[in-house]
């Protein structure tokens, strides 16, 4: 099975940039979605073969995830995580499947001044405790856009953006704290020392020909099918955002 997560920063200009010969080039059995930044009915996608499901923001232009999918899901639920203003942010989508959950996340930023740090805090304790209900009754697979640098070696310059959203020692400790409650980090599962693998980079000049960017795009599974994990990639030749696609490559259909 191949799972792809992707923040687009816009889906309506990342299609201006591309999104569907990516998209059909890689013929993903799941396609998940963050920042869509639109309404229902704002863009209409013709992605033969795929039934689509979409998790819109309130406010318009912000936030919002979707995800595509071959197979149908038995069940589809928008939200679940958190207080009401996280509803509205349309900032979670999951899937129920035979032999698993798919959740699609776009973690909320901290912000510059960290002015948004003890809300996205608030997130991670509401999000962990939503994905360990889940655990307990069947393997999660977690993908998305998670606002975080987990470690050192998943961000150029470590040293200096310490104090700085997205690697604050609260939210490292809050990746730590979700991984360790039963979940794996799929790409360090299977390459734990591998250098200079980013998936955002800052639109300042030059920085992504740089290669000078941060590791904040996941997919976690649940700890017991790690076994299935064949393969995780980063496509980071892919252009049409500042983000880039993340793939995961599951044995069994993500089953045991």
């Amino acid at each position: 099975m191949k799972l792809i997560s992707w923040n687009v920063n816009g889906i309506r200009a990342c299609v201006k940039k591309g999104f569907l010969t990516y998209f059909q080039e890689t013929d993903a059995d799941i396609f998940c979605i963050q920042e869509t930044k639109l309404q229902a009915g704002q863009i209409e996608l013709t992605l033969n073969g795929y039934h689509q499901y979409w998790n819109y923001a309130t406010k318009k232009g912000y936030s919002g995830t979707a995800v595509f999918t071959k197979r149908e899901p038995l069940s589809v639920v928008r939200g679940g995580v958190g207080n009401e203003q996280q509803e509205e942010e349309g900032r979670i989508i999951t899937l129920e499947f035979d032999h698993f959950y798919l959740v699609n996340v776009y973690t909320p930023n901290s912000q510059r001044d960290l002015g948004r740090l003890s809300y996205r805090l608030e997130w991670e304790d509401s999000l962990k405790a939503y994905l360990v209900d889940l655990d307990k009754k069947k393997p999660v697979i977690v993908c998305g856009d998670m606002n975080v640098a987990h470690n050192e070696i998943d961000l150029k310059n470590s040293k200096s953006n310490r104090k700085n959203s997205g690697f604050t020692q609260e939210e490292r400790d809050k990746m730590s704290l979700l991984l360790q409650s039963g979940f794996v980090d799929s790409f360090r599962y299977l390459y734990p020392d591998k250098e200079e693998c980013y998936t955002w980079w800052s639109y300042m000049r030059d920085v992504r020909e740089r290669n000078i960017g941060w590791r904040i795009d996941y997919f976690l599974v649940s700890k017991r099918i790690q076994n299935t994990i064949q393969e995780a990639q980063i496509h980071s030749h892919v252009l049409g955002s500042d983000h880039c696609p993340v793939v995961l490559y599951l044995k069994n259909g993500g089953g045991q």
